[in-house]
């Protein structure tokens, strides 16, 4: 004898509500990828136009403050970017966990708190480069 009508309706509709719920988080989890890329393309164009532009713009006498500068802004989409892919390999690691999700959120938490560290420091070191020459970095008011 089968299952009664209403059950085997249910455990369908269950079913179908659990892949429904699946492909939208699967939607989800790729469009913050797309705006992880976007945000990462983004500090890459800019870090690019600050390469190329005259150092009279940056209005600072300090060695190599440009080029320290752009690095700490490109740091900064960098964690960027590296937040929302973060996001989306929860998601993903959420939806359907198994190992190689889970690793890939291991590694991109790890070089997250890695960038995290090494950024901090180096815009403390700006700031403090920065007041001993009298102006302060865009990062640092932005």
């Amino acid at each position: 004898m089968g299952m009664p009508l209403c059950m085997s309706s249910h455990w369908e509709v269950k079913f179908v509500m659990e892949e429904l719920f699946k492909e939208a988080a699967g939607y989800i989890a790729l469009s913050i990828e797309i705006t992880s890329a976007l945000l990462i393309g983004i500090g890459a164009v800019e870090a690019i136009v600050r390469l190329v532009m005259p150092k009279s713009k940056f209005g600072k006498t300090a060695p190599f403050a440009k080029y320290r500068e752009i690095f700490v802004r490109f740091g900064v989409w960098l964690m960027l970017g590296l937040e929302f892919e973060l996001g989306a390999a929860i998601i993903r690691s959420a939806i359907s966990p198994n190992w190689t999700d889970i690793g890939q959120l291991a590694a991109i938490a790890a070089i997250r708190t890695v960038l995290n560290y090494f950024l901090e420091r180096d815009i403390m070191e700006q700031v403090e480069d920065s007041r001993e020459v009298g102006s302060f970095p865009a990062v640092a008011h932005e």
